[in-house]
């Protein structure tokens, strides 16, 4: 295997060890060729050479340098088969420009569609729902979680306007302009995150999560392994939690199997689509370990005629075939979202894609709902994902699914096949797995630091008088878990003002602390610590009514490190995964001690 570069002549991908310096580069017989301005940093160059002969000899000697981490064939990554825009956008359909955005004359206060949530063709989205998200919508929306979309650029299309974005790079053009100009990067970041219940348009899987477009492949859907690697460490590198790629090649390159290792040894989850090859070899980079790898089903649960399998599939989800109409709406049973309509991207448009590229995003989407929820270490969410991944529902009619669409029993993480993995993935169940297991781990090891706090000063006759009340255990409940059992109750009120209360109230106080900060600061060390209690402590002290609350609080958020500590489903950002334990255990002492001295005192 070989690989040319634009000029034609032969390429290698070099990975160096990130500790070799400039006067190790300029002692090697090699003319390094700098991928983006990041290659400096990550140590990674592409190598061109005279002759195949040439590079064949270089890359035997390089792969016995200790220098040097991998070497490789600097060979295409693109857009999987098929996704082109003759098969993913469904062109034998008229626009559907006006029927998505009709929700934005109708008068102020009045949707068009009844219901959370008001987009007019949210309807059409069998796919959302195959996967349990109107129900999911009520525990989460992916509010904190950042999702990087390595893919072709992605654009603010009028429904992702109203959608978070942080900056991401393009490793095509070397620049900062990471907007799409093919369709396919804005299609998979709207299945992701598109702004949900605006009375436009569609809605998105995760829709409070964040975006950061990163774009490696050029207009004509096709890039370099090299930028893709560089894509994933620039992800890992500034605060991206899930990494979603939905392209792939035949070839394995090693310096995209060393990122995907530094991207999870950093807390990140990397998913990646199988490929639409239809036949049973897993694309690259969805085979690597340490990549979830998706297929793709359709209307009635089976997977599709284009879904590569194999070993390495770990889920399947919603990619759709735009060639049937199973539910017997009259429109093709794609994915739909609003894209730049590829071939012409000065226009925009609702359009139906096919692809394991569209199943990723809903697996994506759904990683970020867990994440915003509180787990964010990747072999956590993972193993969440696969747990309460879904068997396919019975072969039945489409009208009956569609009046129906429950999918089967819960696999538990048992394989299905090699064309499911685990199964088809569950919004609604990993989140109440999630939520339910935090919420009830939080509030009971709060209670019980509280228990041995106050009991030991009252067996020697120091508990009376303290002052707990009502305020202890009201500030222990919402310094621990919080309203955890809130988003049940609340009925599904999954957008809007009322929505986002819910979610800060049900969430503790440090997640709401994680919430109201924003991404900079989500699942860092300052806030994942006593901080809190320890800083009103020491401003509202010297107000005798609040000793009870600070105690409460203290013991509340005390639990919630502890809870997070014992599960090891927590990632403290910035710090080293070894040390992720002993932080969250000491500052639980703290939070413990803290409390035991207010009752004391």
């Amino acid at each position: 295997m070989g690989s040319t570069g634009p000029d034609g002549r032969p390429s290698l991908l070099v990975d160096y060890r990130d500790d070799v310096t400039d006067a190790d580069l300029a002692a090697t017989p090699e003319a390094e060729e700098a991928i983006s301005r990041f290659s400096t940093k990550d140590r990674l160059y592409r190598v061109h050479f005279p002759s195949l002969q040439a590079a064949m000899a270089a890359a035997e000697r390089l792969g016995r340098d200790s220098r040097v981490e991998s070497v490789g064939w600097d060979v295409e990554a693109s857009i999987p088969p098929g996704e082109d825009a003759q098969e993913i956008a469904a062109p034998q359909h008229d626009s559907m420009q006006e029927e998505c955005g009709a929700a934005s004359a109708a008068a102020p206060g009045e949707a068009s569609h009844k219901g959370f949530p008001s987009d007019p063709c949210y309807r059409y989205q069998w796919h959302l729902r195959q996967v349990g998200i109107p129900t999911a919508w009520k525990l989460g929306q992916g509010d904190g979680a950042v999702v990087a979309v390595i893919d072709t650029g992605v654009s603010r299309v009028p429904d992702l306007a109203q959608a978070k974005f942080v900056p991401g790079y393009n490793f095509v053009a070397d620049n900062d302009d990471a907007r799409d100009d093919h369709g396919h990067g804005t299609h998979v970041a709207g299945t992701i995150a598109q702004a949900t219940d605006n009375r436009l348009g569609v809605g998105g899987v995760a829709f409070k999560a964040t975006i950061m477009p990163l774009k490696v492949l050029s207009a004509r859907g096709s890039g370099s392994m090299a930028g893709i690697a560089q894509a994933i460490r620039f992800a890992a590198d500034n605060g991206a939690q899930v990494i979603n790629m939905s392209l792939g090649g035949p070839f394995p390159v090693g310096a995209i199997g060393s990122a995907v290792k530094y991207a999870r040894s950093k807390g990140v989850t990397v998913l990646a689509a199988a490929g639409n090859d239809g036949h049973g070899k897993v694309s690259y980079p969805a085979r690597y370990p340490g990549v979830i790898a998706v297929a793709a089903t359709q209307f009635d649960g089976s997977t599709t005629f284009y879904s590569n399998w194999g070993p390495q599939v770990d889920l399947a989800a919603p990619g759709g075939n735009t060639r049937v109409d199973q539910n017997g709406d009259g429109k093709p049973d794609g994915v739909l979202q609003n894209t730049i309509v590829p071939g012409n991207i000065s226009k925009t448009d609702y359009l139906w894609f096919m692809g394991t590229s569209m199943a990723t995003p809903h697996a994506a989407g759904v990683a970020a709902l867990i994440v915003g929820a509180g787990v964010t270490k990747p072999d956590a969410v993972e193993e969440i994902l696969l747990e309460t991944a879904r068997r396919p529902p019975p072969r039945t009619s489409g009208a009956q699914l569609a009046a129906d669409p429950e999918l089967g029993e819960t696999t538990g993480g048992a394989r299905i096949d090699d064309h499911y993995g685990a199964g088809i993935i569950d919004a609604q169940g990993a989140l109440k797995k999630v939520r339910g297991s935090r919420g009830v781990g939080e509030l009971g090891l709060a209670l019980s630091l509280a228990f041995a706090g106050v009991s030991a000063f009252a067996r020697r006759g120091r508990g009376r008088g303290t002052g707990l009340g009502g305020g202890f255990a009201a500030a222990l409940v919402l310094g621990s878990s919080g309203l955890f059992v809130l988003p049940w109750l609340a009925g599904g009120a999954g957008g809007g003002a009322f929505g986002s209360v819910v979610d800060v109230a049900s969430n503790g106080a440090l997640g709401a602390v994680d919430t109201l900060l924003g991404p900079s600061w989500r699942g860092t060390a300052l806030v994942w610590s006593a901080l809190l209690p320890v800083g009103l402590a020491a401003v509202l002290y010297g107000v005798p009514k609040l000793r009870g609350a600070l105690a409460g609080l203290a013991f509340g958020v005390g639990g919630a490190l502890l809870f997070a500590a014992i599960a090891g489903a927590f990632d403290v950002r910035f710090m080293p995964d070894l040390l992720d334990r002993a932080w969250l255990v000491v500052n639980a002492a703290v939070c413990a001690a803290l409390g035991t001295t207010i009752v004391r005192r």
